[in-house]
């Protein structure tokens, strides 16, 4: 049957007839659609003449009426930056409740009480749901590397007639009946560069190409039975494939570049998504969960008001971090809020005292605020700037010479970065007693052979980047002229020079002729061959240093996969090289 008919058929089982205009205009269609479409329900049997619905209709309400509900609640909400470092997206207040509360305070009102929650990220504090609503809490332990398709297959066994709805929309009005005719998606018309569907002239969901041309997701999906069971098979099938591990649940959905459910047209105004500091901020100004410790160090350091920041947008860059961009009074600064477990990696105190030294010397970014305790930055951006590119020369030769000049300041901090001692300290945060890989007590214990030739070839300490990373040089150009600032000092301190060549190496992940090339650039094709070596040694060192960081971070839930893999490698690779050329100045380890 047409949807229009069955959301006639919907107005006529909900309320008493008038008349046939009252029915259009509270359908939204043409009267004489109306007028066709009740010959046309009379005729299969849906009303009487009366207008009355038939036991066909109540057969068809039972069948595919509502049973339960899905709200997917697992997601950090990364774009909510800086309400996402405590706060999980469901449980933003506005206008004085929590959003999932609102959400099933209005499933209730449609007589749904069986729901699940789709959990991850800070799973504990949706705990109370539980006695308050007696809802029913289902962790995916995938959170923090897949997407939303995850999180439904989680509960794929409890999809029948069933609401699926995302956790952070504020619906005006109650968007969820205790009758359903057929299964839909709903749609605004408005157009959305985040959505990958557009409604064709059928009204179907179709997919589209050009993102200009999709309409608004709202995200609320109600499905049938019939239609649950064709999804349950896709979902099994799709979780356990990678290309679909940061899809949208929605991909479950298309079947030949269309939705296999039909389109629910929604006003954009009666259903808010709130993705952003900002989208809060204009649905509900008075917002505790707006009062941010962030948002307001940041209005105390530029002397401006909270309406003045805007354009927030989250960096997707950054091991350690979560760092945001924002406007303010016409300039674009980045805001820096340190990440799960970065406190047991970094000292801030000390990162703030590199700072101090590095002040006015033209090597770093501007910082406007550093906190030696909580580690919050506020900086300039860097306009117009692109990181260095690994496998450009020219881009080399610059931000070498940049480095160049970095230990060639002699610039003195009180602390010191020392790569064995990091190796144990790494060790002991992820328990050092087993490792992921077999052999990590024979690699460590051949790289720690190499320490004596390193230590006996030291050049003098200097202040040393140590995350010397390519995309830590931001290259600017300006008439022609192009220049390199190096940015994120958190692992910065007293070391030989030297280390940020390997570490630059082993961060651009390259092969041996790469490394020689990089060698060759920094010391302008004057490197001594015991140096060359010693660099080959501190590769090795570095190389096992970073797989240990990567050992510690696994532990807390964050996977780094190849570039693990690759690090772990450079340890095992270089030793052997190392005791290649060392083997042929007659040193034997």
């Amino acid at each position: 049957m047409n949807i229009h008919k069955f959301d006639i058929l919907n107005k006529l089982a909900d309320s008493s007839y008038q008349n046939q205009r009252a029915l259009a205009k509270s359908c939204k269609h043409s009267l004489g659609f109306v007028n066709k479409a009740v010959k046309e329900l009379i005729s299969e049997g849906f009303i009487d003449r009366q207008m009355k619905p038939t036991d066909k209709t109540y057969a068809h309400i039972e069948k595919n009426s509502p049973k339960n509900a899905v709200i997917l609640a697992a997601g950090f909400g990364m774009r909510m930056v800086p309400i996402n470092t405590h706060l999980s997206k469901g449980l933003l207040v506005v206008k004085g409740e929590t959003l999932v509360e609102r959400l099933i305070k209005q499933l209730h009102k449609a007589g749904i009480y069986e729901i699940y929650i789709v959990v991850g990220f800070m799973m504990e504090s949706y705990e109370y749901l539980i006695d308050k609503y007696s809802v029913t809490l289902v962790a995916n332990d995938d959170y923090f590397e897949k997407n939303n398709l995850s999180s439904l297959n989680c509960v794929r066994d409890k999809l029948s007639n069933t609401y699926i709805i995302p956790c952070d929309i504020w619906c005006r009005e109650n968007p969820f009946s205790d009758k359903e005719f057929y299964p839909w998606y709903a749609m605004s018309k408005k157009n959305s560069l985040d959505s990958f569907v557009r409604i064709n002239r059928n009204s179907e969901l179709v997919r589209v190409s050009d993102i200009y041309k999709a309409n608004r997701m709202i995200g609320i999906c109600y499905l049938t039975e019939d239609v649950s069971e064709r999804l349950k098979e896709k979902l099994k099938i799709m979780a356990d494939i990678p290309r679909y591990y940061l899809s949208f649940w929605e991909e479950a959905l298309i079947e030949r570049d269309k939705f296999i459910v039909n389109m629910k047209l929604m006003e954009d105004s009666d259903v808010v998504e709130i993705n952003t500091y900002e989208q809060l901020r204009e649905l509900d100004s008075d917002s505790n969960n707006l009062q941010s410790d962030v948002i307001q160090l940041i209005c105390n350091t530029l002397s401006a008001k909270k309406e003045d920041i805007i354009n927030i947008e989250i960096s997707k860059k950054g091991m350690t971090n979560r760092s945001f961009f924002f406007e303010c009074l016409n300039k674009k600064y980045i805001m820096r809020i340190p990440g799960e477990g970065s406190d047991m990696l970094v000292n801030r105190a000390h990162e703030a005292e590199v700072y101090g030294a590095l002040k006015g010397k033209g090597i770093a970014d501007n910082v406007l605020y550093i906190n030696p305790d909580s580690g919050y930055k506020l900086a300039e951006f860097i306009n117009d700037s692109v990181v260095c590119d690994p496998d450009n020369t020219a881009d080399l030769e610059l931000c070498m010479k940049k480095l160049r000049e970095l230990h060639n300041n002699e610039i003195k901090v009180s602390h010191k970065f020392d790569i064995f001692e990091k190796i144990f300290y790494y060790e002991s945060l992820w328990g050092g007693n087993k490792s992921v890989f077999n052999d990590y007590c024979e690699t460590k214990e051949k790289v720690f052979a190499l320490k004596p030739y390193i230590d006996a070839n030291k050049a003098p300490e200097v202040l040393t980047h140590i995350d010397a990373v390519p995309d830590n040089f931001l290259i600017t150009e300006k008439d022609g002229i192009r220049k390199v600032r190096l940015i994120d000092w958190e692992y910065a301190g007293m070391q030989d020079p030297h280390v940020d060549i390997a570490m630059f190496c082993v961060y651009s992940l390259y092969n041996r002729e790469k490394i020689e090339r990089l060698i060759d650039i920094y010391f302008e094709n004057n490197c001594p061959d015991k140096t060359r070596i010693k660099i080959y040694c501190y590769i090795a060192a570095v190389g096992l240093l970073w797989s240990n960081w990567c050992e510690y971070k696994r532990s807390m839930g964050v996977e780094f996969g190849e570039y693990a893999l690759r690090q772990y490698r450079y340890a095992k690779d270089f030793y052997k090289v190392a005791k290649e050329e060392l083997k042929k100045i007659n040193i034997h380890i």
